[in-house]
């Protein structure tokens, strides 16, 4: 249905479009003695009509399915259209002279396809789900979806995935690195999405007092290092050691060589710089550990 505001003297409407300006466009039709000027017209999506009387007599813009209809205008009066959201062709009379008639073609939208993340940061090994819709709201649609990870020159392909009723879609991967997405649809791309990954950190018993720090990633952090983290009674991490991670970005260690007497909360932490570019800096949960002597 063709929505319509309800009649307003020229000066107010004046004062309307100007405050619509940058929203819809608006076009006119003129009320003359011979009739509506120009008689047919066509508008996009989003846009407006105003109707002006510039007839010396009284004139009334009326809907022929009944869906809308002016107030009386009388000389010089304006009336204009709420914004025009539903396409389609929408033929209207003047009631106090039915001869004469006229019409306002609504193009359709412009076609286009949204994007969106699960989840936009995620632990390294954690899978996502990118998910959208067509414009059209129709299924078997198909939409390519493109990837660029971090220093990847150019983005590539990943899936052609299917749309289902009421135009959605959705597709589940699992990134390795910063990656941007993007869903094409027809002529059109989506705004783009990013997820960004921090590599996951576990700290792990290992026999006879030692611990485990054990780091995911999707690159080798071979000499790279941890931050063995305590927490101070101020409540702020403070770095007690570096840790150097092995070929298999893993180290063995023995917190209690680096602890005060008594009980402390610990964590190993990954710097930004130490993990490398395109991913985050990571740390493991917090365990408590008591040195007695």
């Amino acid at each position: 249905m063709l929505k319509i505001v309800s009649g307003t003297l020229a000066a107010s409407v004046g004062a309307l479009v100007l405050a619509a300006a940058g929203v819809a466009a608006t076009s006119s039709i003129l009320i003359k003695s011979t009739g509506f000027s120009p008689s047919s017209i066509t508008v996009n999506h989003g846009d407006k009509v105003v109707f002006k009387n510039t007839d010396k007599v009284d004139h009334q813009v009326v809907a022929d399915d009944g869906s809308f209809a002016s107030p009386i205008l009388h000389a010089n009066q304006s009336w204009t259209t709420a914004v025009l959201n539903t396409a389609g062709v929408f033929r209207y009379h003047d009631a106090l002279y039915p001869k004469r008639t006229g019409k306002v073609t609504v193009k359709g939208p412009p076609p286009a396809v949204t994007l969106a993340l699960s989840i936009p940061i995620v632990f390294y090994g954690t899978p996502i789900t990118l998910s959208g819709a067509v414009s059209s709201a129709t299924a078997n649609e198909s939409v390519e979806l493109t990837q660029q990870p971090w220093g990847q020159a150019s983005p590539t392909q990943i899936a052609i995935v299917k749309t289902g009723t009421g135009g959605v879609y959705s597709f589940s991967l699992t990134p390795s690195i910063y990656t941007t997405y993007v869903a094409r649809w027809k002529t059109v791309a989506s705004s783009s999405v990013v997820v960004q990954v921090a590599p996951l950190i576990r700290l792990v018993p290992g026999g006879q007092g030692y611990m485990k720090a054990i780091v995911s990633a999707p690159v080798s952090l071979w000499h790279h290092h941890l931050y063995l983290q305590r927490l101070s009674q101020f409540g702020q991490w403070v770095n007690i050691a570096p840790l150097t991670l092995g070929q298999l970005n893993g180290r063995l260690f023995k917190p209690t060589s680096y602890l005060p007497k008594g009980a402390s909360h610990i964590r190993v932490f990954l710097t930004v710089n130490q993990a490398g570019l395109g991913l985050l800096a990571a740390h493991s949960g917090t365990q408590t550990i008591v040195r007695k002597g």
